[in-house]
């Protein structure tokens, strides 16, 4: 059994992946609840206005937006989050449309670009049967 303190109030718990006590964690999925009820009654509202009438920290509501949990309008994009990228003002998560897409075709690039080991490379040796190859000293 796995016993640690938890980062959000201090006590000690049986650690199950997560960093927080099952009490805390409730509370923070009861903040989520509230947050994004919310929100959906008021669309237009910002970050800290949502803080504020909720009793949820300003930092907290911007992790649930970086992942992904929670999406901005359009209207408050302009004064929430900005891509990590290339610092436009996103809806949610880190980086918007076009850093994500030019991240996957980097990343793609880069996986294609990699060259696979072949049997017919001359600068390997192996013994008929071996598993393990040895490179020449050449």
């Amino acid at each position: 059994m796995d016993v640690r303190n938890c980062k959000s109030c201090g006590r000690l718990f049986n650690y199950t992946g997560k960093s927080i006590c099952p009490e805390c964690l409730k509370k923070k999925d009861d903040d989520f609840v509230a947050v994004k009820a919310y929100i959906r009654e008021n669309p237009t509202v910002g970050i800290a206005d949502v803080a504020e009438a909720t009793d949820v920290s300003v930092n907290q509501i911007r992790q649930w937006i970086r992942e992904e949990r929670l999406i901005l309008t359009e209207a408050c994009a302009e004064a929430g989050i900005n891509c990590e990228g290339c610092g436009r003002p996103i809806q949610t998560g880190r980086l918007c449309k076009s850093c994500k897409g030019q991240m996957s075709r980097d990343l793609n690039q880069a996986f294609v670009a990699t060259p696979k080991p072949s049997g017919d490379d001359p600068s390997i040796k192996s013994k008929k049967g071996d598993r393990m190859r040895y490179l020449s000293k050449n």
